[in-house]
């Protein structure tokens, strides 16, 4: 479930892409000195998020340095100076995609997955100390989820996103007691946002393949083929989705955000829609597949 919280580009001031970069490839960079550089393959733009908004809750200065990147080997990069904002992204980031991969494996028998599986789980076995009660979170609330879906039966829609929505928002307000609240909220309406367009998202896959898919379990009882499915549906889930949108801002508007607003404004306010409207094949993306 990575890769749905990103900016709009289009509405983003060239300052604000240049920031967001520059976190990116901070938090690629912390990564490499923390954790690995193996699991900088996992980098993604979920935890970036999570990155940009922790930091954007401290008093602390941004400082940004030139460096090249083995990537782009032919200049250098501005890339921001490891904060602990940084750090706590990148060990969620390792532990979130070495469960990603075990999922995938359950859902797809991957080999490529397993093998990825192994070599995460050696760098995930040398996490610090003071991060293990967090994989411990993680892997309970992973199989929680889990459990729900494989026994869903007379479960509501709400019950079953719980478990992602309160996995997420744990990730959010465990880093700081600084308003711990709101970030918890705020980060359950984006984790239900996100499990909901994900599901979305993987509907027609899951759907031929016989795997668990909140949407078809919950709201498909006629048993519809999917084209007939989606007609049907597909106003209920986006204003599912625009309701837990317009609820992460709500409590992001409550937050003493101290830097880089206008980036996290972004992210939430057109971010969520842009994708939203991918999804949905909406617009400029009309003709596209869907992710």
């Amino acid at each position: 479930m990575f890769g749905y919280v990103t900016p709009c580009i289009p509405e983003l001031k060239v300052k604000d892409f240049e920031k967001f970069k520059a976190y990116y490839c901070g938090l690629c960079r912390s990564i490499k000195s923390n954790i690995g550089n193996f699991p900088r393959i996992a980098l993604n733009y979920d935890m970036t998020f999570l990155a940009i908004l922790l930091d954007s809750l401290s008093e602390d200065k941004i400082i940004y340095k030139r460096e090249v990147c083995l990537i782009h080997p032919t200049k250098k990069k501005t890339i921001l100076q490891d904060t602990s904002a940084l750090k706590y992204a990148a060990f969620f980031n390792i532990c979130l995609s070495y469960y990603k991969l075990l999922d995938n494996i359950q859902d797809d028998d991957s080999k490529k997955d397993k093998f990825l599986s192994y070599s995460f789980k050696r760098y995930l076995n040398k996490l610090p100390e003071s991060f293990k009660p967090n994989i411990k979170y993680i892997k309970n609330s992973l199989y929680k989820l889990s459990d729900i879906e494989n026994n869903a039966e007379n479960k509501t829609f709400d019950s079953i996103c719980h478990h992602f929505s309160d996995l997420t928002a744990f990730i959010l307000s465990n880093y700081s007691h600084k308003d711990s609240e709101n970030l918890y909220w705020l980060g359950y309406n984006l984790g239900k946002w996100i499990y909901i367009i994900d599901s979305l998202d993987d509907l027609k896959k899951d759907m031929r393949n016989g795997n668990f898919n909140v949407l078809n379990h919950c709201f498909n009882n006629k048993n519809l083929s999917y084209d007939k499915f989606y007609l049907e549906i597909k106003a209920k889930v986006d204003f599912i989705l625009g309701t837990c949108a317009s609820r992460c801002m709500d409590f992001f508007n409550k937050l003493p955000i101290i830097k880089n607003r206008e980036l996290l404004y972004n992210i939430l306010q057109y971010g969520l829609l842009e994708k939203m409207d991918k999804v949905f094949m909406r617009g400029a993306y009309k003709n596209e597949k869907s992710l």
